[in-house]
């Protein structure tokens, strides 16, 4: 075979035969273009692509991204430091058998067998932090997070060992979540001395369900950064292989990539691949030979390498971030381990797979494996071992001396306006505008440049909108929520609205963006209110809910002072997103401390539509409100919906808010408002019934009834 054809053999099937399982569960898959070249010419290029690394990239659509993964996988000048990562593997095994030892019978989801991810994320970092990052937001599940807490995030042992012993009495009540759940901030430290600042993100059970919300605070935290944001903020997001394959949130979430309202420039992915998921075995949990198969839709390298070659994983680490820093796009680690007992210490795993456990029982350790092959003396690995022993008792010491649960995280600065708890009337602001901004706001808004073509029918509600901010007639429900939005970006409040056909508006009522109908130019009015204005995007989402509601619940965490909302086409559509509502818009403030003013959208009506696309399910958040976690709001006038936003924006008290907002009925006479009721007063809880009611029962309706 001749030798171009033989690499290009080799790259491109080469991942099929490499060696990536230490215990022999993945074998190597036969191809014939491999088996053509049985030639000596091919041994090297067989040790490059059949190894400890395999790595799938010539599905890549662009040359240059598949020239760069294969010169830095023909390159042999990568030169680990061999001692920083068995410091690294023995700290972060030695601190597991601590717990097991200390802690037994307890749950803590052990990250021994895939020990060497703490070598990927160190590498990882390290690159970052050379090539100019400065913060990273990890996502991940339970699996090995207190683990990355300690070694990673860098959080104190101290406070990790005081969650075992649950010094605060007051968690017995319900409240709280457990220690595998929580969020954490500290700093990693790199090689060089550099430090690079972390945030593991809280994170339920419901396992990916965090990766849009990790998504939606990176392009928060960008947003802060301006230029070059994606230089300084790193998304990772941790996975395990049977989630990453079986949950369609994992899939929506790698569908955001290099969507432009939601990129972040790139985005590492990390498969913690025990090839098992709970007591499931692979060929039951994907239809796929990896779990990975799900991220090649996307033009980006994945990379598979065997765990218990801690140096391959230090140098895939680094080829990550360096294609990421490259070409600000994804990038897939597949890091392939086992895992040494069973889902959790507390479940044995020899019942349902009693052999492949026979196997594990017989492995030792990673790090005294990797310290006999770089040629560590057994003085010198005892030593290390005794000084990480010391140090973990010491802190166990210290945490059991607590007298308080510890905090993990500290929240940024621009959270101190801001408070959530029980609703106290002080926080209530006026949100009237006066007439005449108004109506210097509507003009704005109704006016577009002398060469930009209208659509006839777009025009004619532009002129009945300038009509509106000028007195001449009644504000209808666009006009209202345009008014709202032009008056807060005035002000200095950044706005971000997303939801599918959000742009238009699924009822016509919205044309946020105006398009040229002679070319398909775009114009945003709303960019145009003044010249000093805050941030305002409006994007339409990819056909998604439980991603993008956790994508803006994530931005409103990072960007408390924006107005956050996302839109569903129809209010019914919300039960897509059901996890994000439950897990972390009702409940994140009682689990973590947490608090988002991000707003639901929801149209809502009853109007002879049939099931579907009648209802918001609005019984199913007042089920889930108690002591003041949401807002549950259905505004029937233009005025009371704009004062409703203004308020959301404008107070110090930080809830979501769900909005039932109307659908046949946008337009009807019986909501729109008099523009003095824009221009004075607050939000009306209730709307009294004018004049005398003889009334001895009152029922309570939404929708049409």
């Amino acid at each position: 075979m001749p030798e171009d054809r033989l690499a290009d053999a080799f790259r491109r099937w080469g991942y099929l035969q490499a060696d990536l399982d230490p215990l022999g569960r993945l074998r190597p898959m036969e191809h014939p273009e491999l088996a053509e070249s049985a030639d000596p010419l091919a041994e090297p290029w067989r040790s490059i692509y059949c190894g400890p690394i395999g790595v799938e990239f010539l599905h890549i659509l662009h040359p240059d991204r598949c020239r760069w993964v294969a010169e830095r996988m023909e390159r042999s000048d990568f030169e680990p430091d061999r001692r920083r990562i068995l410091g690294r593997l023995a700290q972060a095994e030695l601190f597991e058998r601590f717990l097991h030892s200390r802690f037994v019978g307890t749950k803590r989801y052990s990250l021994e067998g895939a020990a060497s991810l703490i070598v990927l994320l160190d590498s990882i970092l390290d690159a970052a932090a050379e090539n100019g990052l400065e913060l990273a937001l990890l996502a991940m599940s339970h699996r090995g997070r207190l683990n990355v807490m300690r070694h990673v995030v860098g959080v104190p042992a101290a406070s990790i060992f005081a969650e075992f012993e649950d010094v605060d009495p007051g968690s017995v009540l319900g409240g709280g979540d457990v220690r595998y759940h929580q969020g954490a901030t500290g700093e990693f430290l790199s090689a060089s001395g550099k430090t690079l600042r972390m945030h593991l993100v809280s994170n339920p059970s419901h396992l990916e369900a965090v990766d849009p919300v990790m998504m939606g605070r990176a392009r928060a935290r960008q947003r802060r950064f301006g230029e070059r944001a994606v230089t300084k903020v790193l998304p990772l997001a941790l996975h395990g292989d049977a989630a990453f394959a079986g949950q369609g949130i994992a899939a929506e979430t790698l569908n955001l990539a290099d969507l432009p309202g939601f990129t972040v420039g790139g985005t590492l992915h990390v498969i913690v691949n025990n090839l098992i998921g709970f007591t499931t075995p692979p060929e039951a949990l994907h239809s796929s030979r990896y779990a990975s198969d799900v991220a090649r839709r996307l033009p980006i390298p994945i990379f598979h390498v065997n765990g218990q070659e801690p140096e391959m994983v230090a140098r895939v680490g680094r080829m990550a971030l360096e294609f990421r820093a490259a070409f600000h796009t994804d990038v897939v680690v597949d890091l392939i381990g086992f895992r040494r007992y069973g889902h959790s210490e507390v479940d044995d795993p020899t019942t349902t797979q009693p052999v492949l456990y026979r196997k594990i029982e017989a492995l030792p350790m990673l790090w005294q494996q990797f310290q006999e092959r770089i040629g560590i003396k057994t003085e010198e690995s005892e030593k290390l071992q005794n000084e990480i022993a010391d140090r973990l008792q010491d802190e166990l010491d210290k945490g059991r001396a607590m007298k308080k649960k510890p905090v993990l995280r500290k929240l940024p600065d621009y959270w101190s306006p801001f408070r959530g708890g029980l609703y106290d009337p002080s926080t209530e602001v006026d949100t009237g505008v006066l007439a005449e901004r108004l109506g210097e706001i509507a003009r704005c808004l109704s006016t577009a440049p002398d060469d930009f073509h209208l659509h006839p029918k777009v025009k004619k509600g532009l002129d009945q909108r300038r009509a509106m901010g000028e007195g001449d007639s009644p504000v209808d429900w666009g006009m209202a929520e345009a008014l709202a939005l032009g008056s807060l970006l005035q002000e200095g409040t950044p706005v971000r609205i997303s939801g599918q056909d959000s742009r238009r508006g699924t009822f016509n009522q919205r044309h946020a963006v105006l398009i040229d109908s002679t070319d398909g130019g775009e114009y945003v009015p709303l960019h145009h209110v003044s010249a000093d204005q805050a941030p305002f995007e409006i994007v339409d989402s990819p056909l998604s809910e439980a991603c993008v509601l956790g994508f803006e619940y994530g931005y409103s965490r990072d960007y408390p002072e924006a107005l956050v909302c996302w839109e569903a086409q129809f209010g019914d559509f919300v039960n897509g997103a059901q996890i994000i509502v439950d897990q972390f818009l009702v409940s994140g403030e009682d689990k973590w401390g947490l608090l988002s003013g991000v707003v639901l959208l929801l149209p809502h009506g009853y109007e002879g539509q049939g099931a579907e696309h009648s209802s918001a399910r609005v019984e199913r958040f007042l089920n889930q409100a108690g002591e003041d976690n949401i807002q549950v709001c259905q505004p029937t006038t233009a005025a009371q919906y704009f004062h409703l936003l203004r308020r959301q924006a404008l107070r110090s008290w930080r809830k979501p808010l769900i909005v039932l907002t109307p659908k046949g009925i946008l337009r009807a006479p019986r909501t729109v408002s008099p523009l003095e009721h824009l221009a004075t007063g607050r939000f009306r809880p209730i709307l009294p019934d004018e004049g005398s009611v003889d009334a001895t029962r009152v029922l309570i309706g939404t929708g049409t009834i």
